[in-house]
C-alpha cells in the first residue's frame, strides 16, 4: 500500500465494522487483534448513513472515537469512503438514484449496489462524502491508503442511463452515420435519424431470454456498447470519489476492491486509475488451486506494480455459497501463502468480528461470535500473524519472472458471449482456464496482459478465443513472432473488428499471420466429439470445430472423422523467427498439459521445478533474491525435492543443501530464499 515507495511491512488485518457494536467491545477487540498480530483495519465500509443523517448534516464524533481508538493501539487504517450503500432517506428523497432492472423494474431501497451509475444524485453525495471525510481525516498518519465504495458492479437501465448512454455514444462516434455504421442498423430496419431514437438495449428492446433463461441480444452491436458504457459510468463514479480525497490526501494511495475476472467491469481500464490494484478472494470449494492462483495473476497484471493487496478473503467460511464448507486446518495459511506467492503484498480478511443480525451474520470472521481467543480460525490467524513478522516482508516488492503470457480482454469476452451462435457451449473463460490450468499444473508461470500491454518480454503468448481484433493488435502479434516469440490461438478467433462486425474470411487480420483460411465451423452438442492425434495420441475435439485451409501453414494434427475428416485441426505457421499456433477445436485437460509442455520446451520456458501432483512451485524475485513458495495443496502429506542450495524464512534460517528432500504436510507451506 506505499505507492510511489517500497513497501517495507507486511500489512495484515481486515475489514473492522466497530459501528455494529458497543464501545466496551471494542476495547476487548483491540486486545485480541494485537494477539492476532493484526496491525491493520479497514474502517466505515457501511457508514453512509450513521454519518450522513440527512442532506446537509455529517457526523463525525462517533468514527472519531474509533480512529483515536485504533491510533492509540498502534494499528494503521484503510480508511472508506462508506458509499457502497446509499441511506434509506437519500433514496426517499431522490428516486432517480436506485437502480432500475432490464425489465424495467425500478429498485426500493434495500441491498447494496443499488444506486445509479448516472444518477446526479449518488454522484453529488458519494464525492460530496468522500471529500468531507478525507478533509476531516487528513491529519491522521495512520491512515495508509483509501478504499473508495466496495466491490462496484451491477447494471442500471433507468432514464438517466439512456440519457447518458446517447451522449456516450456521441463521445465516442460522433455521428449518427458512425453509430449507423457500427451497430450494423441496416438490418432489420434499425437505422436511427436521431440521437433520441437510441434506446437502451433491454428486455424492452433488443434483449431476451434463451431457453436455459440467460439473457441474449439481437442486436450485439449496441448491447456491446451498452456493456463498454455501464463499466465507464461506474469507474466515473470511483473517480469523482478518488479526485474529491486526493484533493486533501494527495499523496496517500488510493483504491477500491476489485473482484477477479468478474466480468461486468473492464478492469483492465480501471486499473489505469488505481493507485494500487486491490481484490476479494472467495474461491468456491470445489474450484481448483489453479482457480484461484488465476484470479491472483489477473489482479497481479492488470496494473504496472507487479502486485496487489489481498483485501478480502474469509479466515473460514464464505455464507452466500450454496454450502458454506469450513477451511480445514491450514487451508487458510495456504491460501494466504498463496496469494503472496502471486504477488500480494499484504493479506486481509473479511471480518474482524462476526455480524450477529443480517446476512453475513455466518460469515467467517477472525473473532467468533464466542468472542475468545481460543477457537481453531483464531489461532491460526495469529500463528499466521506471528510468522508473516518473522518473515520481515522477505517477499514484498517482488515480481513472478514470467515468460509466458495469456491475452485476456474484456470487450472480447463481453462480445464473445454475446454472439448469436455458434455454441451456447463456448465460454470465454473456460478457453482461458484450459491454458492456464495447463501451465499452473506444469509449474510454468503466467503473466495476464491486456491488448495494449508489450509482448516482446514473453516468450510464448496464447490469445485464447481472439474473436475480436482491435486496431493494431495483428501487427502487433505478427511482429511478436516475427522476433522469435511464440503465438497461439485457437478457434473462432479473429471474426470481428471493435465494433463486432464481421470483417471478412476468418481468420481475419490474424490470416497470414496464422496461415489458415477457415471456411465453416461445426458447433457440436454437449456429449458429441470428433478426434486427433498428437504425438501418437488421440485427444477429443469438442464444442466447436473449425474446418480450415492451409494457407502457408502446416497441418500438425487432422480431424479423424465426420465429412472434414483429413482436414486440420492444429496448425503452426513459420513467421519470422517465431511460430504461430492454430488449436481450431476445444481439447480436453491432458491435450492441453501435454501441447504446452512441448510448445513450453521448444520456446525455452522451464517451469520453476519439478514437484509431486498437487505441489505449486511459484518464485517471486526481488534484486537478487529469490523466494521459493512451496504450497501443497493436495491435503496429504508430500515430498518434495529441492533443485538448488535453499534457507527457510522463518527466522532460523535452517539451510537445505541443493538435492535436499522437504516433508509439506496436508495443506502445508514453506518459504526459502534461494540460490538460483
Amino acid at each position: 500500500m506505499a505507492y510511489g515507495k517500497q513497501v517495507t511491512e507486511i500489512y495484515y488485518g481486515g475489514d473492522y465494522n466497530p459501528e455494529q457494536w458497543s464501545e466496551e467491545v471494542w476495547e476487548e477487540d483491540m486486545r485480541l487483534m494485537k494477539k492476532a498480530h493484526i496491525n491493520l483495519v479497514t474502517l466505515n465500509v457501511f457508514s453512509w448513513a450513521a454519518i450522513q443523517p440527512s442532506e446537509d448534516v455529517y457526523d463525525f464524533e462517533r468514527l472519531d472515537r474509533i480512529m483515536e481508538l485504533v491510533r492509540k493501539n498502534g494499528l494503521k487504517v484503510c480508511m472508506a469512503t462508506s458509499t457502497g450503500a446509499h441511506p434509506a432517506w437519500m433514496a426517499k428523497r431522490h428516486q432517480d438514484i436506485l437502480r432500475t432492472d432490464s425489465d424495467g423494474m425500478r429498485h426500493k431501497f434495500g441491498g447494496r449496489h443499488n444506486s445509479c451509475p448516472n444518477s446526479p444524485t449518488y454522484r453529488h453525495y458519494s464525492a460530496k462524502l468522500a471529500e468531507k471525510l478525507a478533509e476531516h481525516y487528513r491529519g491522521y498518519d495512520n491512515i495508509v491508503a483509501w478504499h473508495i465504495a466496495n466491490e462496484y458492479g451491477g447494471r442500471c437501465y433507468c432514464e438517466n442511463c439512456e440519457k447518458a448512454f446517447r451522449e456516450w455514444l456521441k463521445e465516442r462516434y460522433g455521428t449518427l452515420e458512425a453509430v449507423n455504421r457500427a451497430f450494423n442498423t441496416s438490418f432489420w430496419g434499425h437505422t436511427f435519424y436521431d440521437w433520441d431514437e437510441i434506446v437502451i438495449p433491454d428486455l424492452r428492446s433488443e434483449h431476451f431470454r434463451d431457453g436455459s433463461g440467460s439473457e441474449r441480444t439481437m442486436f450485439q452491436g449496441i448491447s456491446l456498447a451498452y456493456e463498454r458504457f455501464q463499466s465507464d459510468s461506474i469507474l466515473a463514479c470511483y473517480r469523482l470519489e478518488r479526485d474529491a480525497v486526493k484533493k486533501w490526501m494527495p499523496d496517500t494511495p488510493v483504491t477500491t476492491n476489485l473482484m477477479g475476472f468478474y466480468k461486468p467491469l473492464d478492469y483492465q481500464k480501471w486499473a489505469k486509475y488505481m493507485d494500487f490494484v486491490s481484490w476479494d478472494s472467495y474461491p468456491s470449494p470445489d474450484d481448483l488451486p489453479a482457480d484461484c492462483a488465476m484470479n491472483h495473476d489477473l489482479m497481479r497484471g492488470i496494473h504496472d506494480q507487479d502486485s496487489f493487496v489481498l483485501m478480502e478473503q474469509t479466515p473460514s467460511v464464505t455464507n452466500w455459497q450454496p454450502y458454506n464448507r469450513l477451511k480445514r486446518p491450514g487451508q487458510m495459511r495456504l491460501l494466504s501463502l498463496q496469494a503472496a506467492a502471486h504477488g500480494a503484498d499484504a493479506i486481509q480478511f473479511f471480518q474482524i468480528r462476526r455480524s450477529i443480525g443480517a446476512c453475513e451474520k455466518y460469515h467467517g470472521a477472525v473473532i467468533d461470535h464466542a468472542g475468545r481467543s481460543d477457537t481453531r480460525v483464531f489461532r491460526e490467524v495469529a500463528s499466521l500473524g506471528a510468522e508473516l513478522e518473522g518473515w520481515n516482508g522477505v517477499f514484498l516488492n517482488g515480481r513472478t519472472p514470467s515468460e509466458t503470457a495469456i491475452l485476456v480482454d474484456w470487450e472480447n469476452w463481453w462480445a464473445v458471449e454475446y454472439s448469436a451462435g455458434p455454441s451456447v457451449l463456448m465460454k470465454y473463460m473456460d478457453a482461458v482456464k484450459d491454458y492456464y490450468r495447463a501451465l499452473f499444473d506444469q509449474n510454468v508461470p503466467v503473466d495476464f496482459i491486456g491488448v495494449d500491454d508489450d509482448l516482446s518480454r514473453y516468450k510464448v503468448v496464447i490469445a485464447p478465443l481472439l474473436y475480436m481484433v482491435k486496431p493494431g493488435l495483428d501487427q502487433k502479434i505478427k511482429k511478436f513472432a516475427e522476433n522469435g516469440g511464440t503465438f497461439i490461438t485457437t478457434y473462432f478467433s479473429g471474426l470481428v473488428d471493435q465494433d463486432d462486425l464481421v470483417v471478412g474470411a476468418y481468420p481475419g487480420k490474424l490470416s497470414g499471420t496464422l496461415g489458415i483460411w477457415v471456411e465453416e465451423n461445426d458447433a457440436l452438442p454437449e456429449g458429441e466429439e470428433n478426434s486427433f492425434l498428437w504425438n501418437g495420441k488421440r485427444y477429443p475435439a469438442r464444442v466447436l470445430c473449425d474446418l480450415m485451409h492451409l494457407e502457408g501453414a502446416e497441418a500438425i494434427c487432422r480431424y479423424e472423422s465426420d465429412f472434414y475428416s483429413g482436414t486440420p485441426v492444429i496448425t503452426c505457421n513459420k513467421v519470422g523467427k517465431g511460430n504461430s499456433w492454430y488449436v481450431g477445436t476445444r481439447s480436453d485437460e491432458t491435450f492441453y498439459r501435454d501441447f504446452l509442455e512441448r510448445i513450453c520446451e521448444d520456446a525455452g520456458v522451464k517451469p520453476v521445478m519439478e514437484t509431486p501432483e498437487g505441489v505449486e512451485a511459484t518464485i517471486r524475485r526481488n534484486g537478487q533474491t529469490s523466494v521459493l513458495f512451496l504450497l501443497n495443496h493436495s491435503g496429504r502429506e508430500q515430498t518434495v525435492c529441492l533443485p538448488w542450495d535453499c534457507c527457510l524464512c522463518d527466522g532460523s534460517c535452517e539451510s537445505y543443501p541443493a538435492g535436499s528432500t522437504i516433508q509439506l504436510g496436508a495443506y502445508g507451506g514453506e518459504i526459502f530464499k534461494c540460490q538460483l
